[in-house]
């Protein structure tokens, strides 16, 4: 019931205010969440004092303040990718650089995409340009969420999901079918199908999936970042990666977490903070988190 009511509050809000200040909104919203003590701002401290050391804490709380403003501007404005129009969804959010994934249309695709706090609309924006796709997708406990998150990925163009349970076999159906993939390995799944690799300098159990599927599918790897921006956000994809897979599927897991690493240090406010990205430790090493 009570999210019913937050899902009918969020449409009225929508309808009267507008993307840009339900936005501001948002922002404003994250910036008094941040203030309440709670668990995942715990989180968040710890990731970014093993991230930036070199900060001070005052840096690393305004940082964390500022991802707050961004995540809940982000999520507000998902109401968008829900309810609104194609127009409005294409005003909210543009394309760059499609030019690096336009030749691969067709052929064995994977799209990289790492959570930053705009990839749910910019998958959404994605949609429009070109479909079908294909993602994975992890079950989400609320299903009034799950199910307006699934449906704004199909709204403006077929699109097949598959639960993360289902195993990887469909996908690489799916891929071998022409379909892009878009994918999200970046988050702590635990050991299984992953190695450590370094994430800014720490130790982070990371998914081998972008190689090993790479490597079965023949599939080009094509980045791209959601950045949000003052006027909305930008799907910006990057030129297809040379000489991947390379066998060595450590090393191509250090190069995609590299990768990562410098894109977060371009825009740190807007990756995903929140999750408990170094849960999983090595044999022997102590928990991180509270």
């Amino acid at each position: 019931m009570i999210t019913r009511l937050g899902l009918a509050l969020l449409w009225l809000l929508y309808q009267l205010l507008g993307a840009r200040a339900l936005g501001r909104l948002g922002g404003a919203l994250g910036g008094l969440i941040y203030r309440l003590p709670n668990r995942r701002r715990r989180v968040g401290e710890t990731n970014l004092r093993l991230c930036f050391p070199e900060q001070t804490e005052a840096e690393r709380a305004a940082l964390l303040k500022a991802h707050y403003r961004a995540f809940f501007r982000a999520t507000l404005q998902e109401a968008v990718s829900w309810w609104g129009s194609k127009e409005q969804v294409e005003a909210l959010t543009r394309i760059e650089g499609f030019e690096h994934i336009a030749p691969h249309i067709g052929r064995p695709l994977i799209i990289l995409a790492p959570h930053f706090i705009g990839l749910n609309l910019a998958a959404v924006r994605l949609s429009i340009v070109h479909s079908p796709t294909v993602s994975i997708y992890a079950k989400i406990r609320n299903p009034q969420i799950a199910q307006l998150m699934q449906r704004a990925r199909s709204r403006f163009g077929p699109i097949e999901l598959y639960d993360k349970r289902e195993g990887v076999k469909p996908v690489l159906r799916a891929i071998r079918r022409g379909l892009p993939f878009y994918y999200l390995p970046d988050l702590d799944h635990g050991r299984r199908d992953a190695v450590f690799a370094p994430f800014f300098g720490v130790p982070a159990a990371t998914l081998t999936g972008l190689s090993r599927i790479a490597a079965l599918t023949g599939a080009v790897v094509v980045p791209c970042i959601a950045e949000q921006t003052a006027e909305g956000y930008v799907a910006r994809f990057y030129p297809a990666w040379d000489n991947f897979p390379t066998g060595d599927v450590e090393a191509d897991v250090r190069r995609m977490n590299a990768f990562i690493e410098d894109r977060v240090r371009e825009r740190p406010e807007q990756y995903f903070w929140l999750h408990q990205r170094f849960k999983t430790r090595p044999e022997g090493e102590a928990r991180l988190y509270d």
